[in-house]
C-alpha cells in the first residue's frame, strides 16, 4: 500500500497516480475510438464491397473475437513488463491494422484487419491494471470506474463524431468511396502520439517502474507471481469465472450494441446515418458518468458494510440491465427504444464499473492475470452475441434473447463471496492506507 493514492484530486498532475489516471483515460479513449471508428461507416462500408448479412455478423464477430485472446495475454505481460511499456507497445501496434482497414479493397481484407484492430481492445485491461497499482482500497473501485468510463466514451465518441468527419471530408471534395478512408486514417494517426505522452509522463507504480525496482530488490504487489504464474492462479479462483460471467454479461452486450446500434437504427427505424450515429453514441456516451457511478457506489457500500456487499450492488445492476435490454428489444419506434437503450445502457455501465470495482480484491499477487482473464469474459460475451445474431437472423430476436440471459447471469454475482479472514486482511489493508495519508492524498 505504500505511497498509494487515497484521494482523488481530480485537477492535479502532480502525482504519479494523478497523471497515470488522467493519460490512461486518454489513451484508453484514442484506442476505443480507434477499435470502433468502423462501426458507424459499416452502412456505408456493406455497399461498397457488397456484403451480405452474414459478412456482416462475421466482421462484428472478428472485431472482438481476437480481443479475448489478448486480454488473457496481456495481464500477465503487465504483471511482467509493467504497464507503461505494455501499454505504449499495444497502441503502437494498433496503428497498423487501423490503417489498413482504411486501405482494404474488400470483404476478406476489411475482415482481416477487423480481426487484428480487435487487439486495441485490451488496452482496457491495461487500464484497469495501471490505476488498480496506483490507489488504495477505499478509491480504487472509483478509480478503475472513472477511467474505464470516461475511455470507454471513445466508442460512443466514435459513433457520433466519425460520421461527421465523413461530411467533413467529403465537403473537402474527396468522393464517398475515399472519404470513409481517409476517415478512419484520423484515429490510427492518434495512437502513435498517445503512445509518446504515455511513455514520457508515466510510471508503472507509485515507486517507480518494475524493471527498476526488480533491478534494486524490491519486490511488486500486482506482480509478485508475474507472467504465467499470474494466468495460472487467477485460472484457480472460482470468483474469476463468477466475474468472467457478469463481465460477459454487461461488456459483452456493451460491445455488442456499438457494433450493431447504428445498423439497428438505420434498417429498423429508418434513420439517416447521421441520426442514427448520434442515436448509437449516446448509448456510449453514458460510460462519462455510469460507469464510474458504478464503481463509486461499489467503494461507499463497501466502506459501510464490507466486501460482500460489492457482489450484491453487482447483481442488482445486472438484473436491471437485463430488464431494460428486454424493453428495448421490444421498443417499436424510435423515441421508446432510444430511452429504453439510455436506461438499460444506465445500467450496463454501472455493472461494468461495479464488476472492475471487485477486481483488486480477488488476488493482489495475481492483479494482471485476474484482470486479464475477467477482461477477456467481456469479449467473450459480445463473441457469443455476435454468434447468437448470425444463428437468430433478427437483431431485435437476439437483443431479446440476450436481456433474458443477462437476467439470469446476475446470479453469478452473488456467488462471489470472500472469507472471514480474507475481508479480515483487506480491511486492515484499507485502513493502514487511510491511516498512512499525507496531506497530498498520498499514503506516506
Amino acid at each position: 500500500m505504500t505511497d498509494k493514492a487515497t484521494r482523488i484530486q481530480l485537477f492535479s498532475l502532480r502525482t504519479p497516480p494523478m497523471r497515470v489516471f488522467h493519460l490512461t483515460w486518454m489513451a484508453f479513449f484514442v484506442c476505443f475510438f480507434a477499435w470502433f471508428a468502423c462501426a458507424p461507416l459499416m452502412p456505408l462500408i456493406k455497399r461498397e464491397f457488397g456484403l451480405s448479412v452474414d459478412q456482416v455478423a462475421n466482421i462484428n464477430i472478428a472485431a472482438v473475437a481476437v480481443t479475448i485472446l489478448v486480454r488473457l495475454v496481456i495481464g500477465p505481460l503487465c504483471d511482467r513488463y509493467g504497464p507503461r511499456k505494455v501499454y505504449c507497445g499495444l497502441m503502437l501496434a494498433g496503428v497498423f491494422p487501423v490503417l489498413g482497414a482504411a486501405l482494404s479493397t474488400g470483404y476478406e481484407s476489411f475482415l482481416l484487419c477487423r480481426l487484428c484492430i480487435g487487439a486495441v481492445g485490451a488496452c482496457f485491461v491495461i487500464s484497469q491494471y495501471h490505476t488498480s497499482t496506483m490507489f488504495a482500497p477505499n478509491v480504487v473501485g472509483t478509480a478503475n470506474a472513472a477511467t474505464a468510463g470516461w475511455g470507454n466514451t471513445g466508442a460512443g465518441a466514435a459513433q457520433a463524431l466519425v460520421p461527421l468527419l465523413l461530411a467533413a471530408v467529403m465537403a473537402l471534395g474527396a468522393a464517398q468511396s475515399s472519404a470513409w478512408r481517409l476517415a478512419l486514417m484520423v484515429p490510427g494517426l492518434a495512437m502513435p502520439v498517445m503512445a509518446i505522452f504515455y511513455w514520457r509522463f508515466t510510471q508503472d507504480c507509485p515507486q517507480g517502474n518494475f524493471a527498476e525496482l526488480r533491478s534494486r530488490g524490491i519486490a511488486i504487489e500486482g506482480g509478485k507471481k508475474g507472467g504465467w504464474a499470474s494466468f495460472r492462479a487467477a485460472c484457480a479462483n472460482y470468483r474469476v469465472w463468477m466475474l468472467f460471467t457478469t463481465y460477459a454479461a454487461c461488456f459483452g452486450v456493451e460491445v455488442f450494441i456499438h457494433n450493431v446500434a447504428a445498423i439497428y437504427y438505420v434498417d429498423h427505424f429508418h434513420l439517416s446515418l447521421k441520426a442514427a450515429g448520434f442515436a448509437a453514441g449516446s448509448f456510449g456516451l453514458l460510460a462519462l458518468f455510469a460507469r464510474a457511478l458504478g464503481g463509486w457506489l461499489s467503494d461507499k457500500a463497501a466502506a459501510r458494510r464490507g466486501l460482500d456487499v460489492r457482489a450484491s450492488l453487482l447483481f442488482v445492476l445486472i438484473v436491471g440491465e437485463g430488464l431494460g435490454l428486454m424493453g428495448f428489444a421490444h421498443a417499436d419506434s424510435m423515441v421508446p427504444a432510444v430511452i429504453a437503450m439510455l436506461v438499460f445502457g444506465l445500467f450496463t455501465h454501472m455493472a461494468c464499473g461495479a464488476t472492475y470495482a471487485l477486481v483488486p480484491f480477488i488476488d493482489r499477487k495475481a492483479l494482471g492475470g485476474v484482470a486479464g482473464v475477467i477482461g477477456a469474459g467481456g469479449n467473450v460475451g459480445a463473441v457469443a452475441a455476435g454468434f447468437l445474431m448470425k444463428g437468430v437472423g433478427s437483431v431485435q430476436q437476439t437483443l431479446a434473447m440476450l436481456g433474458m440471459l443477462v437476467t439470469l447471469s446476475a446470479l453469478c454475482a452473488l456467488a462471489v463471496r470472500f472469507s472471514s479472514e480474507h475481508k479480515a486482511r483487506e480491511a486492515a489493508l484499507r485502513e493502514h492506507a487511510l491511516a498512512a495519508t499525507g496531506t497530498n492524498g498520498i499514503a506516506s
